[in-house]
């Protein structure tokens, strides 16, 4: 598995790199050293990989075809690192991350399978086509970009040296339900897998939580492992459900947020720098999300309403798409006051209909097969 240590990414992977080894299979994981502990608790065999971003404050995130090339510089300076380990000792199957396309580059040059393992939304565009960093063609300096990524490609012994091509349709297993894709039906089942979400393992790891006896109401809040710098919106959050009769409140903050910043903090909301979200989503009844594509199959899989702030990315057209079920509110960040959030929240939970709603999308997660299924589907290409 050739991966970026998004944690987002490495926590779903994880799951089926685990799953794979308990299978008997001999699994390595290449990543970054700052994930090397949860890729390693897998069983998997870490190879460590360097990559270097540049020092601008993250400025090159800010324009797509920056972002473009920082990406490839990574994924070129990953091959000869993969190389040093791979060449050697080829593996039957590579499995590559989103924005690790270096693994399908490797697999090309040395004759061996891939498939891509993204825990994200498979992106389409209109001609019912996969989006490609080709579609940005007509910005400037995409045209550069092109050149030295087919450059890279022959280069790297690939098979495949059309951009295009190469950036478009592969194989791909999906960690998420396919509840949550839009246009679903436009993608061939037999290159686009859905395997729900993958986390079975990850709860015994994660550590459990038990509800509050007087609870009446369980809230979970969080924002994921990615937009967690936030402390204005928490302390928007303890406006709305500081001292609500009958909730509790589980309100992650992450990592970068000192609780200090959130000012006092109600006798009924319980602050953590990482929730043990499993646990908790097992037994609330609402989550107040980022709308991760990862998070909401796990609440999806326990079957809560949800009220999603999305952050970017695919999250805006996650929430769009459970508003549409029924299931879910959305609310912008600049939108989301006090008022507006425990407004939503609290009717989500009393609606009944919204209850029959999420029974049937519960049935329909479970019923994807998770971790094991990617499994399924990995060993069948070995075979």
């Amino acid at each position: 598995m050739i991966g970026t240590p998004f944690l987002g990414h490495v926590i779903p992977s994880s799951e089926v790199l685990a799953e794979l080894v308990a299978r008997g299979h001999r699994v390595t994981a290449a990543n970054e050293e700052a994930v090397a502990g949860r890729l390693s608790a897998t069983g998997a065999e870490f190879v460590p990989v360097v990559r270097r971003f540049p020092d601008d404050g993250g400025a090159w995130v800010r324009d797509p075809v920056s972002t473009l090339n920082v990406l490839l510089d990574c994924n070129m300076q990953t091959l000869p690192q993969l190389r040093d380990v791979y060449d050697e000792d080829p593996a039957d199957l590579y499995l590559y991350d989103t924005g690790a396309y270096v693994g399908r580059a490797l697999a090309e040059a040395q004759g061996r399978p891939s498939a891509l393992v993204t825990p994200c939304v498979v992106a389409l565009n209109l001609d019912n086509e996969v989006t490609t960093e080709a579609e940005t063609a007509e910005l400037p300096g995409a045209e550069a970009y092109e050149a030295r990524f087919t450059e890279w490609l022959v280069r790297s012994g690939a098979a495949t040296t059309d951009v295009d091509a190469f950036t478009g349709r592969h194989r791909t297993l999906a960690l998420i339900s396919k509840v949550l894709q839009p246009h679903a039906e436009r993608l061939d089942p037999d290159e686009v897998t859905f395997t729900g979400p993958c986390f079975l393992r990850r709860e015994s790891r994660e550590g459990g939580w038990k509800r509050p006896e007087r609870a009446e109401r369980v809230l979970l809040i969080s924002l994921g492992s990615s937009f967690t710098r936030q402390p204005e919106f928490y302390r928007r959050c303890l406006a709305a459900f500081g001292g609500l009769p009958g909730w509790h409140v589980v309100l992650g903050i992450g990592p970068d947020v000192d609780p200090a910043e959130l000012g006092t903090v109600p006798e009924n909301v319980e602050v953590h720098a990482w929730a043990p979200q499993l646990s908790v989503l097992a037994q609330a009844d609402a989550f107040l999300t980022h709308g991760g594509a990862g998070s909401c199959g796990e609440a999806l899989f326990h079957g809560l309403p949800m009220v999603v702030v999305p952050q970017g990315s695919d999250q805006i057209s996650t929430a769009e798409l459970l508003v549409e079920r029924g299931v879910a509110r959305r609310i912008d960040t600049e939108d989301a006051t006090p008022e507006a959030l425990r407004e939503a929240v609290t009717s989500l939970v009393g609606d009944p209909l919204v209850r029959g709603r999420l029974a049937a999308l519960r049935a329909e997660v479970r019923s994807e097969g998770g971790a094991a299924r990617a499994a399924d589907i990995i060993e069948a290409m070995l075979e």
